[in-house]
């Protein structure tokens, strides 16, 4: 996890992860394969979208976020590639995606859960909906967390 937003005095309020868990760097090298900032695509096979899970601070109305990466299958991922500097983009239902990063915190896996992926305004990334269960992180994107939980995380990702 890096940090993808520090607002100096408090932690830090978003973490991201700069691949999906089953990216490879030997993948780099291959032709069907390509890693960038928002897409990603393993062996012509297995295509992926960046985006963030956002969660409420209830207590100060901050947004605490998860860079994460989604699978999408083909379909959606070609018809995000060919409207992702379209404004007409916002108008798309969202797409079903399994969640492809691995939030350590959390006591229970995050990979493989299911989500939704919410397309937004040219130059922001995707919204992604963790599907309602009773996992921890589906449970505070739903709720919410608190300043207290904020600064745990951040004990707990920067100090290790």
């Amino acid at each position: 996890m890096r940090v993808l937003h520090r607002t100096w005095g408090r932690p830090p309020l978003s973490y991201g992860a700069p691949a999906p868990a089953t990216w490879k760097p030997r993948y780099s090298r291959r032709r069907d394969s390509e890693l960038t900032a928002d897409q990603c695509m393993i062996k012509g096979r297995h295509f992926f979208v960046r985006g963030l899970i956002e969660i409420p601070v209830r207590d100060s109305g901050d947004t605490f976020s998860w860079g994460v990466w989604v699978s999408l299958n083909e379909a959606n991922f070609a018809q995000t590639h060919d409207l992702w500097d379209d404004p007409a983009r916002e108008q798309e239902p969202p797409y079903f995606g399994w969640l492809t990063t691995e939030l350590p915190l959390y006591p229970h896996s995050t990979l493989r859960l299911k989500t939704h992926v919410h397309t937004r305004a040219v130059g922001q990334r995707p919204l992604i909906e963790v599907e309602p269960t009773d996992h921890p992180l589906a449970i505070e994107q739903r709720e919410g967390i608190t300043t207290s939980r904020v600064k745990k995380l951040a004990d707990l990702l920067l100090r290790g």
